[in-house]
């Protein structure tokens, strides 16, 4: 049996029939309707549309190794389940059935063993993860089984359905037909009951295009592909077919068109909630001990996984972004069956919105959201540390590390992402120090050598067996000055730029060293007090260091090239310590002292950074000095001797945010079950890895929004329930230029899903490998998909979309169907004439230069 999932046992309560087909031990995806006040199955082919006078309840089963949602394939759980248990409530649904779906829900999760996580979703109000669910989006319906509604494609009256969203869009069918409830800011999708109408809005996104077409292409099928889909621009109604214009005005008069303003830019405004700081955050403890339920208030944040108490439950109040109840494993039963009840009644006191999410969870079966919310969280059962976990930037395994095949990373994404490494560090360095508000070149016997009062620039070129690639790093010391720090910062921007954009960039804070970033240096990476006399308040001061003393002390920690460094501490034995090694430098002599709980590897670490000076080291082991050294170091003194205890090491699972501040709030949207299709071109993204934080820079992404990315990802730090350190490595990534350090938490990376025409620096239409197979699926089916003209034969389609649908850059977002390499064959007579200046045929016989010429001009190349 499989780990965290379910399976018969004796005494496993009874469950309603409609439950007996949950598989155990399997991937699944199952939806149920509330009718009647009986648990009804919902057909696969009508999962996604949800009536708003109805509850459902939905049960979800996946692992690591597939995506959660609709398309997901039954197999065997492979490793830990993820169970799931949604009820879902209809914004015009009966206390009756809400009810039913809330015990219903409760009923199936019994019968899975409590392992499920619960969750109360309200229309309007979804999580990320219930959204994510569904790729094409969710549809509301209006009505319900009360009301002996029908299947669409069984309902022969007319329907307006509202488009809105980017990634996962909501479809809202609008109760009344009329202009007053459409917005120039979004797409509208008309089904007369025999032609489909898409009205796009004048200032609506590429993406609710795309997704009004792809409803109007599902309506289309619902009907048997009987009905004919018809685009009409914002303003340009008049210039409809006559027969299409008197279908269209038979529901929206083209004559009297009064628009109403446009929606907020989510799909709700309950749904876009300011992201809380640690210090906000609440914990509260459940009991019914004494017979009367009493929730009590036990601290404010950061919250530490010490204050959850098995025995207990409790809530964690994340405001309007969640209420999460926590049940200990020796919880009661009633606390356990009546936590979402005793939630919602929680959410009322509170005065938080009504369709705020409520998540129960499990002792010891946290999913990654909840754990996010505590400063560190470790896995119960994790009883050994991970080899891989070694990486960590502050704590040093006394392990032999696995020596880095750079091949090995580039082929193995997986592995470049785990360790942060897009090679073994052997590649081409270039190495500034900030002086005076410029850069100085380093000598490369100055190499890894660092001074905490300067600032430097690495220029960093290694080839990624395609191409060459570089990194720019900007590595500010801690007594380092904001002049330093600033003028660090605007060099790498030039660097930037001069190369075209592409380098990914990385800021490093001391301590807070990468392992690529050591890696670089070998193992020997050093760091000195002292520093250059550079800044603002001493620009015309002389280019010397500040410290140039010929005696220091060196702490010497790590295990391999990936987390050795040696940093200047004071030169005293209360400095020395047991677990490690250290090098000692005078002006006759290098000892390297050896504390007895030092490895083998630590001290062969120090040995190497020892070597680096001009005498050959004297070996001193604990216990064993000699008046020299202690005279050397300035005479005995106390130090720690304690046996160091193993790290515990955190949670450190990948996830992926849409940040913006533009409303004056740091707004967060995490992304879950994230994949390549989730970096859309024209945002910024924030995919937080637990020890560094990446941002994505989309090549449509504005120049305020790319400005700002450091911004955006010091702030998100800064509001991080967990209470993170603000100095976390910052790394800024361009679109097309990912490093495979960050291509590896996102499973198959397609590198044509963006692709550059290198000639004219512009970008070229791309699509996908399912994207191909999509169009390849469409070709000559229902007579609606012909994609066929060559250099030397044309061939026009049926299918017309306006010139403005046509001129999108993303090929995700042109309408189902279309070939991005033909996209003026879509184009109606008119618009074709208007366009090119000629008939199809004229074009047909131009030579493809001439075509490509033309179609570049047009803004369809």
């Amino acid at each position: 049996m499989s780990p965290n999932v379910p399976g018969s046992r004796p005494g496993t309560p009874s469950v309603d029939p409609a439950f007996k087909v949950v598989p155990r031990e399997q991937n699944a995806f199952l939806i149920w309707r509330i009718e009647t006040l009986q648990v009804v199955p919902v057909p696969k082919e009508q999962y996604g549309s949800f009536y708003n006078g109805d509850s459902y309840i939905i049960y979800s089963a996946s692992d690591k190794f597939e995506r959660p949602g609709i398309n997901i394939k039954p197999r065997d759980l492979r490793g830990h389940g993820d169970l799931r248990v949604h009820f879902w409530l209809g914004e015009n649904t009966s206390q009756d059935e809400a009810a039913v779906a809330a015990i219903k829900s409760v009923e199936l999760d019994d019968y899975l063993d409590g392992s499920p996580v619960q969750h109360r979703e309200v229309q309007g109000a979804e999580s990320e993860r219930f959204k994510s669910y569904f790729p094409s989006g969710i549809r509301y319906l209006e009505g319900g089984v009360e009301s002996g509604l029908k299947p669409l494609d069984l309902v022969h009256k007319p329907h307006l359905f509202h488009v809105k969203g980017k990634r996962r869009p909501v479809i809202r069918e609008i109760r009344e037909i009329a202009w007053k409830n459409m917005n120039d800011g979004d797409v509208f999708v008309l089904d007369t009951g025999g032609s489909i109408f898409v009205w796009i809005g004048k200032n609506a996104n590429m993406y609710e295009k795309h997704q009004g077409s792809k409803i109007a292409h599902k309506l289309k099928s619902e009907h048997g592909g009987e009905h004919t889909i018809v685009f009409v621009d914002d303003g340009k109604e008049h210039l409809l077919p006559e027969d299409e214009k008197a279908a269209f005005s038979e529901f929206l008069d083209v004559r009297k068109i009064t628009l109403g303003k446009a929606s907020p830019d989510a799909a709700s405004s309950d749904v876009i909630h300011e992201r809380v700081s640690a210090e906000q955050l609440r914990l509260y403890r459940c009991s019914d001990a004494e017979g009367t339920f009493k929730i009590t208030e036990v601290k404010g944040g950061p919250l530490l996984q010490s204050d959850l108490n098995s025995d207990d439950s409790f809530i964690v109040d994340n405001h309007s972004n969640g209420i999460w109840v926590w049940i200990g494993k020796n919880a009661t039963k009633t606390e356990r069956n009546e936590a979402m009840r005793n939630a919602q009644g929680f959410i009322n006191k509170k005065g938080y919105p009504n369709g705020t999410p409520i998540i129960r969870v499990i002792d010891g079966a946290e999913p990654i959201e909840f754990r996010a919310l505590f400063k560190v969280w470790i896995e119960k059962d994790e009883t050994q540390r991970p080899k891989w976990m070694d990486r960590s930037f502050n704590k040093i395994a006394p392990t032999v590390q696995t020596k880095f095949d750079a091949a090995s990373l580039h082929e193995k994404r997986s592995l470049a992402a785990q360790y942060q490494m897009v090679d073994d560090g052997s590649g081409r360095r270039d190495i500034w120090r900030v002086v005076k508000f410029d850069l100085k070149p380093l000598e490369p016997k100055e190499y890894g050598t660092f001074y905490s009062g300067d600032c430097y620039v690495i220029l960093y070129t290694y080839w990624n067996s395609v191409r060459e690639c570089h990194i720019i790093y900007t590595w500010l010391g801690r007594k380092s000055t904001a002049d330093e720090q600033g003028t660090a910062a605007v060099k790498m921007v030039e660097m930037d730029t001069r190369m075209g954009g592409g380098p990914v960039q990385v800021r490093i804070v001391q301590g807070k060293e990468t392992p690529h970033f050591m890696a670089m240096f070998g193992g020997c990476m050093v760091i000195h007090e002292g520093g250059v006399k550079s800044g603002f308040a001493r620009s015309s001061q002389k280019d010397d260091l500040v410290d140039s003393r010929d005696s220091y002390l060196l702490h010497v920690r790590g295990s391999s090239s990936t987390n050795t460094k040696a940093i200047e501490v004071p030169r005293r034995a209360s400095s020395l310590n047991s677990n490690d090694a250290f090098v000692l430098v005078t002006k006759t002599m290098t000892y390297m002292w050896a504390g007895k709980g030092s490895t083998g590897d630590e001290r062969e670490a120090a040995r190497k950074i020892a070597t680096t000076a001009t005498r050959e080291p004297t070996l001193v082991f604990e216990g064993m000095e000699k008046p020299d050294f202690w005279n050397a170091i300035g005479g005995k003194e106390e130090y720690p001797n304690e046996k160091r205890l193993q790290e515990d090491i955190p949670d450190r699972t990948p996830r992926l945010f849409h940040c913006s501040n533009a409303s004056g709030r740091f707004i967060a949207e995490e992304l879950v079950d994230f994949t390549q299709d989730d970096l859309v071109p024209d945002d910024v993204l924030l995919l937080d890895s637990g020890d560094a934080i990446f941002m994505w820079i989309g090549e449509g992404a504005n120049r305020q929004e790319k400005q700002n990315a450091s911004i955006l990802a010091q702030e998100y730090l800064r509001t991080d329930p967990k209470g993170r350190d603000i100095n976390t490595p910052i790394i800024k990534i361009f679109q097309g230029h990912e490093p495979t350090n960050f291509t590896g938490f996102f499973g198959v990376w397609d590198f044509d899903l963006w692709t550059h025409n290198h000639a004219d620096g512009e970008p070229c239409q791309a699509i996908s490998a399912h994207e191909k197979q999509a169009l390849a699926d469409k070709t000559n089916t229902n007579g609606n998909h012909h994609h066929g003209h060559s250099h030397d034969h044309y061939e026009h389609t049926d299918a017309k979309y306006p010139i403005s649908m046509l001129r999108v850059k993303d090929a995700e977002g042109l309408p189902e169907g279309v070939d991005p390499m033909n996209k003026e064959a879509y184009l109606n007579d008119n618009d074709f004439h208007e366009v090119f200046g000629m008939s199809y045929g004229e074009f047909a016989g131009l030579p493809s230069w001439k075509k490509g010429a033309l179609k570049k001009s047009a803004g369809l190349f």
